[in-house]
This record gives C-alpha cells, sequence and structure tokens, in this order.
C-alpha cells in the first residue's frame, strides 16, 4: 500500500511538474501594431514623412512608443531606405526624403512609401505604405485682396491643373490659422483654382502691417498635404507700446495702479480695524465683568 502511495504522488509530481514546465515556457501573447503614414510638402520644397504607430487597448487605439521603422521609397531594399526612425512618447516620427533619392524621386510621377516594423518582444511584425502623386500648390495675390490658390500634378512632363480638390486659404497665426473669411473650405475648378476674398481688414500684422496667408490641402487620399505661404502687407501696423515705467497691472510693484494699491490698503485697514474693535471690546467686557 505504501508503494502504490508512494507511485501515485511520484506520479502526480511528474505531471504537476509537465504543466508547469509548459505553461512557463509559453511565450505571452504579442500585441499588434498599425502604422499610418503621411505625406508633406511645404512651399514646394523637400517633402517629409509623418508616422504614426497605434495599438488597439481594450477597444481603443493607443499610440505607441519606441517603435523603430524602417522607411522606403517604392521598394523595400537597401538603395531605397530613406531613413530609421523611432516613434517617441506620442507614437511620431518624422523623416526628410534624403538628397541620395533625388534621381528616383524625379523620374516617377507616382511614389509609394513603404514603413516596415521587424517586431520586438511586445508586438508583431508590422507594415505600413501609402502611394501619393506628385504635385504642387501655388497662389497668386495679383487682383487686389483676392486670393487666387492653384493645384497642379505632374502628368507626364507637364504640371497640369486638378479639378475638385478641398483646400483651405488662411492666415497664419501663432495660435492656429484664421481663416480669411466666413468659408472654412474651397474647391478647386476645371482649371485647377479657388478663390477668395481677404475679409479680415482690421487684422494686426507686423511693425509694417505684413502678415502670412496660407493655402492647404489637408489628407487627400492623392496628393497627401500640401501647403504654401505667401506674405502681403494687408494687415494693420503692430507698434507694441513700452509700459515699464508706467502704471498697470503687468509693472514692477512699486508701479501698480493707484487704484489697486487703494483696493489693497482698504482692504488691509478694514481688516486690522476690525480685529482691534474686538480685542478692544474684549478688554471692555473683563474690565465690566470685574467691576460687577
Amino acid at each position: 500500500m505504501k508503494l502504490l502511495n508512494k507511485k501515485l504522488i511520484a506520479l502526480l509530481s511528474i505531471i504537476f511538474f509537465l504543466s508547469g514546465y509548459d505553461g512557463f515556457s509559453q511565450a505571452p501573447e504579442k500585441g499588434n501594431v498599425s502604422i499610418a503614414l503621411n505625406y508633406f510638402i511645404n512651399n514646394n520644397k523637400i517633402p517629409y514623412l509623418k508616422v504614426v504607430v497605434k495599438t488597439k487597448v481594450n477597444g481603443r487605439f493607443q499610440t505607441v512608443g519606441g517603435i523603430g521603422l524602417n522607411l522606403f521609397l517604392d521598394k523595400d531594399t537597401t538603395g531605397t531606405l530613406i531613413g530609421k526612425v523611432v516613434t517617441n512618447n506620442k507614437g511620431e516620427a518624422n523623416a526628410i526624403i534624403p538628397a541620395s533619392l533625388k534621381n528616383q524621386w524625379g523620374n516617377l510621377l507616382k511614389h509609394t512609401f513603404l514603413a516596415t516594423f521587424d517586431g520586438n518582444k511586445k508586438y508583431e511584425p508590422a507594415k505600413g505604405d501609402l502611394t501619393v502623386n506628385k504635385a504642387k500648390i501655388l497662389i497668386d495675390t495679383a487682383s487686389g485682396r483676392k486670393i487666387t490658390v492653384t493645384v497642379f500634378e505632374m502628368k507626364d512632363t507637364a504640371w497640369l491643373p486638378v479639378k475638385g480638390v478641398e483646400l483651405k486659404i488662411a492666415i497664419r497665426r501663432m495660435g492656429g490659422d484664421l481663416l480669411v473669411n466666413e468659408t472654412p473650405t474651397f474647391t478647386t475648378d476645371s482649371t485647377g483654382q479657388a478663390s477668395a476674398d481677404f475679409k479680415r481688414d482690421s487684422i494686426f500684422g507686423d511693425s509694417k502691417g505684413n502678415i502670412v496667408l496660407v493655402a492647404k490641402v489637408e489628407d487627400n487620399d492623392q496628393y497627401g498635404n500640401l501647403s504654401i505661404e505667401k506674405t502681403v502687407p494687408w494687415g494693420s501696423k503692430f507698434v507694441p507700446a513700452n509700459t515699464f515705467d508706467e502704471r498697470t497691472l503687468f509693472a514692477t510693484r512699486n508701479k501698480a495702479p493707484i487704484w489697486l494699491l487703494f483696493i489693497t490698503y482698504s482692504i488691509a485697514i478694514s481688516v486690522w480695524g476690525i480685529l482691534i474693535y474686538l480685542v478692544f471690546n474684549v478688554f471692555r467686557i473683563k474690565k465690566i465683568g470685574e467691576q460687577v
């Protein structure tokens, strides 16, 4: 009986060990990431890419930082490498098209950008791609205060106007772009043009009255993100006033406004006056109590 019990215990120990070993040897399930590429070109100059990496957690997408990516132009080969990037804490990374790919860039009318992730301990390998046609955008202000924007696409060996492209026309400001009028977006006609009347006459510019106009094509399926800027003297001249030696709210303490000093001292005197009056009454009550 004892021998049977020992054999049973040994068998159970082996089964437990093997089951524990299998569970330990299984690697944790890796997650999946999605790679989104965005193409930008400003003022028809050097184009660049913006890559965003996300993963789904509890049914919601979250950005992923620290992901190393290889970016390629048209083909996944060493000679077409745009660069190697790592996403920041917002899951984003940028890369400029290098001069070494200038010839390949000029030889084709349409390009496909590729992003590859080789995988790591937490995530499976992944790929992303984006195809864009070569295009450019021009802005013209020759007709008074009327802004004309033209969108062109490279076809064969010529730049041809593009119809039906939605764009924005605005004024560049520090806190964000301000639309030139009440119309939020414009669409190019058969000549590839869209026009807008400038209706921000009272807007401040720099010391010479200059403001910066900007025209944008955003997240277009064929052309990506195009933008162009132009400086025009359509704003009011801004001359900063130096009030350092004057009594203002933003001056030093000894230059505080008179009305503010009056309010401050009045509050202080009132509070201390009430406290002194209360103390005086306490001593008075005490004196009356002693007399009684």
